[in-house]
């Protein structure tokens, strides 16, 4: 049974819609309107193996924070989706990527408590593709706080900045494909829930 979900989403400042298959080949066709969102968004789909088709329009007049935020949390809304009861996945996944001279960790747990962990970004430049470097926290804290899931996100170091972005949303997507195999059909918990 494949492991999918679609949304949409309409606010005064973006519309998000997009489809989600977590059990594909890594296909992607993206737009935001903010080129370097979606590059970061087709690495973590193609690394993870998903499938992801979406389109945002928002209002980029103002800066790119809001259609990163709303395409995290609806990404997050729709993965949460996807996964229904998390009945028998792993639950649990982590990646350390390097990308030239820089390295990330992710890890994630589809735990069902939203937290964000992010270290280490003192060393992203202030800003990158015309946006300040906290767009970068939101977006993950928004998917974090709506796929309902913990994640940690660690650049150990590197210098260009690109790269070590490049590094966590590879990393991203590796840690989400591990988290999300089915490794039995048991509930990964031993309250036998996730909440």
């Amino acid at each position: 049974m494949t492991r999918s979900a679609s949304l949409s989403r309409s606010t005064g400042e973006t519309s998000v819609r997009l489809e989600l298959v977590l059990d594909g080949e890594g296909k992607t066709s993206v737009s935001t309107g903010f080129g370097m969102l979606d590059h970061m968004l087709t690495l973590t789909a193609f690394w993870a193996g998903f499938d992801l088709k979406l389109v945002c329009t928002g209002d980029m007049h103002v800066d790119a924070h809001h259609t990163a935020e709303d395409v995290a949390l609806c990404l997050g809304r729709a993965f949460r989706d996807a996964l229904g009861d998390r009945k028998g996945i792993a639950r649990v996944g982590w990646a350390r990527v390097p990308m030239d001279e820089a390295l990330a960790d992710v890890t994630v747990d589809m735990s069902g408590r939203p937290w964000l962990e992010y270290r280490g970004d003192e060393l992203l430049p202030p800003v990158m593709a015309g946006e300040e470097k906290d767009l970068w926290r939101e977006y993950y804290k928004a998917f974090a706080s709506s796929a309902q899931c913990n994640l940690h996100i660690a650049f150990q170091y590197g210098k260009n900045g690109h790269h070590l972005l490049e590094s966590a949303a590879k990393g991203f997507g590796l840690a989400l494909a591990q988290a999300v195999r089915r490794t039995t059909d048991r509930m990964p918990s031993t309250k036998g829930s996730l909440d």
